[in-house]
C-alpha cells in the first residue's frame, strides 16, 4: 500500500488502472508534473479532467 501524495489515501499501486482518465492522468503525472507513482488512481483521474477542462497548454 503507498500513500498519496494529494489527498493522503492509502491505495493499492498494483491494481490495474481501468480508464481513459486514470491512463491520461499517469501521462500527466510522469510528463508534467513529475510524480509518477505518487498519486491515487482517483486523483490521476480528477487531475486528467482538470487538465483536460483548465491546463489549454498540455492540450495543444
Amino acid at each position: 500500500m503507498k500513500q498519496c501524495s494529494i489527498c493522503g489515501a492509502e491505495y493499492d499501486e498494483t491494481v490495474p488502472l481501468d480508464s481513459v482518465f486514470h491512463e491520461a492522468g499517469a501521462w500527466l503525472a510522469e510528463e508534467v508534473w513529475q510524480d509518477a507513482g505518487q498519486l491515487c488512481p482517483r486523483c490521476l483521474e480528477n487531475r486528467a479532467q482538470l487538465a483536460m477542462m483548465y491546463a489549454h497548454d498540455c492540450n495543444q
